[in-house]
């Protein structure tokens, strides 16, 4: 086990399927798997419509260690049906969050002293394009009792995103992700509410050419995201690079993990209104626009610069 646990580490973020994501992101022969294909809990709608079927739903929930922290895990797979949450695969990302908070409240009050470094976290590990259309009411409910979820966990348990598979997080997912305290990605990561293909489809090429991949990363990619803020930590395309950042990042104090939140307060919408308002005034017409107003004044050596070359060069957008 330990030996295909330290092969996973150095293997492709972007490349590995759910299972294998989950695995790695905790401790070697940490990770136990809940309702997993064993159990055989697959949705129920797509066999009267035809439609091919998983085991697991296309996500894999579970739980394992980092450090001497449990760490509950969701991880989304792509390749089915796009990632897409659907009543089964919605029901076991809300309730894995739901598990974990549960967790807390036990542990806390069978010892209210327990250190930080012992207490629940949540990570999850995004790969969808939002709402499965084949069970759209049932996913869209989903992500509403995500949502109300992560509530619940404000002042419990750190809620930390991870980006960095094939499809990215679109569609509603890109709501929820942003909604957690923490978010990780890899510059292969994208991030978004709509996807390109979609938004090409309804308002045309012209508006935004899905087939033009060095622009989709240039908008949706880490490395857009990390300058304009969405993204709190950028790592490299390796399992244990992600596996590292989210070690580093639960070690810091509950406070730290809440400081770094995208919305969740008068002060971040008004700070989202600003960039509305900056949006209006440099009318951008692509992202190097906005990378080069952010104070980075050769935003074309950006785009191929090697990661650890950007962290110390790229400039954040900061807006007063």
């Amino acid at each position: 086990m330990s030996n295909k646990w330290d092969t996973l580490q150095s293997q492709s973020f972007l490349e590995c399927n759910a299972r294998q994501r989950a695995v790695g992101l905790v401790d070697a022969g940490t990770f136990t798997e809940f309702i997993g294909p064993k159990d055989r809990m697959s949705s129920p709608h797509l066999p009267l419509m035809g439609e091919a079927i998983e085991f697991d739903d296309g996500i894999v929930t579970g739980v394992g260690l980092i450090g001497k922290r449990p760490v509950f895990v969701a991880s989304q797979e792509g390749r089915f049906i796009g990632g897409a949450v659907g009543e089964v695969h919605g029901a076991k990302l809300v309730n894995i969050v739901r598990i974990a908070r549960e967790s807390y409240d036990k542990m806390l009050a069978a010892n209210p002293k327990l250190p930080e470094g012992k207490r629940p976290a949540v990570v999850i590990s995004f790969d969808t394009g939002g709402v499965r259309l084949h069970e759209a009411n049932a996913g869209l409910l989903a992500h509403a009792e995500l949502m109300d979820q992560f509530q619940d966990c404000k002042g419990k348990v750190p809620v930390i995103s991870v980006i960095g598979s094939r499809v990215g997080c679109f569609g509603g997912m890109g709501f929820v992700a942003a909604a957690t305290d923490v978010i990780i990605m890899s510059p292969l990561g994208r991030l978004g509410l709509t996807g390109p293909e979609v938004i090409e489809q309804e308002m045309g090429k012209d508006e935004f050419d899905a087939s033009d991949r060095g622009m989709v990363y240039r908008t949706t990619g880490g490395k857009h995201k990390y300058i304009m803020g969405d993204c709190n930590v950028l790592v490299a395309d390796s399992i244990e690079a992600f596996r590292k950042a989210l070690g580093e990042v639960l070690a810091k104090p509950y406070a730290d993990l809440a400081a770094m939140r995208r919305i969740g307060s008068l002060e971040k919408v008004q700070y989202q209104l600003k960039l509305v308002d900056l949006c209006v005034k440099i009318a951008p017409k692509d992202s190097k626009d906005v990378w080069k107003y952010a104070g980075n004044k050769n935003p074309d050596a950006l785009v191929d610069m090697p990661l650890d070359l950007f962290l110390k060069t790229a400039e954040r957008l900061k807006i007063a």
